[in-house]
């Protein structure tokens, strides 16, 4: 807890900076009861750093005022705001201080809290909730090879009327303090869920595309008519991996020479992974890099995270969905 200041400049200084608002109390023309109330709401905020007496000097307000309004009975409308304000704090520190307005309100929606995108915003606004500051994220592939390429069969086509019909897949690496971490990954479309995932200390087809495959092939099994889609990568063209494809009856599709948006979904999640994620951290060596991102995917991105290419859904929920309708038509 902060201690509580005994001056006026830090609270002239909060003033001067907006953390009020963009209110009335700045201006000389406002209503004196709108004035009043957000003074009242400004002292309540900030009880923890300044004393109440000084904030009721500076504002010009009488300290048995503001007591008398903090005192009154709570309208319903300020109970809803009241209740509103809790569930979009525990949804925002839920996310990891990661969702902003627009997710925030959608999981409300879901949950028969209806709200708009705005009315969370301003809420957000109020309780000074800031999502995670996105940092650039650089797309690295390594397609400087003579292997034999495969067509891109996708075409930018990500949509898929049930899991096991389309897998993309990529490699990033991750900085730790005990050197490199390489991640690859295998994304069934249709769910938008990791179905297989591998770490690694080198870059080797073995230990990254390879690995990654075998465990989404355990996961899910391979249906009729499967196709893996990838970047030119030197590990996803090599012979090892394209043997691997072949002995599943995976058909293989590649991107374009130089175009990350034939593979927008495979690396929009390592660009989520990392902005939302690896960003904000330090890792002090490989294995805990890997027992923190394992937690990220497993405990939030599949089970809490909700995407708006899969309607406001989870991929674990989305799962659940179409193994229902496999169920039923079976």
């Amino acid at each position: 807890m902060k201690s509580r200041g005994t001056g006026t400049q830090g609270i002239e200084k909060e003033i001067e900076g907006g953390r009020i608002g963009k209110c009335d109390i700045k201006k000389s023309g406002g209503h004196l009861r709108g004035e009043r109330l957000n003074k009242y709401a400004f002292i309540k905020d900030h009880t923890n750093e300044y004393s109440v007496e000084k904030m009721c000097h500076v504002l010009k307000t009488s300290s048995s005022g503001f007591y008398r309004w903090l005192l009154r009975p709570q309208s319903n409308r300020a109970k809803k705001t009241q209740t509103m304000s809790e569930l979009i704090k525990e949804t925002f520190e839920h996310s990891h201080n990661i969702y902003g307005s627009p997710r925030i309100a959608q999981e409300l929606n879901n949950k028969q809290h209806y709200v708009s995108r705005s009315y969370v915003a301003r809420l957000m606004k109020r309780m000074h909730l800031r999502s995670k500051i996105r940092k650039k994220y650089v797309v690295t592939t390594d397609s400087d090879h003579d292997y034999r390429l495969a067509e891109n069969l996708l075409q930018r086509d990500f949509s898929a009327d049930g899991i096991g019909q389309k897998w993309v897949g990529d490699i990033t690496y991750i900085k730790t303090g005990t050197g490199w971490l390489y991640l690859s990954s295998v994304i069934d479309l249709a769910d938008r869920k990791l179905i297989g995932y591998s770490f690694s200390s080198d870059m080797t087809a073995k230990n990254t595309v390879i690995a990654a495959l075998r465990i989404a092939v355990k996961t899910r099994g391979v249906q009729p008519g499967l196709v893996f889609h990838s970047d030119r990568g030197v590990q996803y063209a090599g012979k090892e991996f394209t043997t691997l494809l072949k002995s599943h009856e995976i058909t293989q599709s590649m991107s374009r020479k130089g175009n990350c948006w034939d593979n927008a979904v495979a690396e929009s999640f390592f660009k989520t992974l990392k902005t939302e994620f690896v960003y904000h951290k330090h890792f002090q060596n490989k294995e805990i890099a890997k027992f923190e991102i394992f937690r990220y995917i497993e405990g939030f991105y599949h089970a809490r995270r909700i995407h708006s290419a899969l309607g406001g859904k989870t991929p674990n929920q989305m799962e659940q969905f179409y193994l229902s309708k496999q169920s039923i038509a079976a």
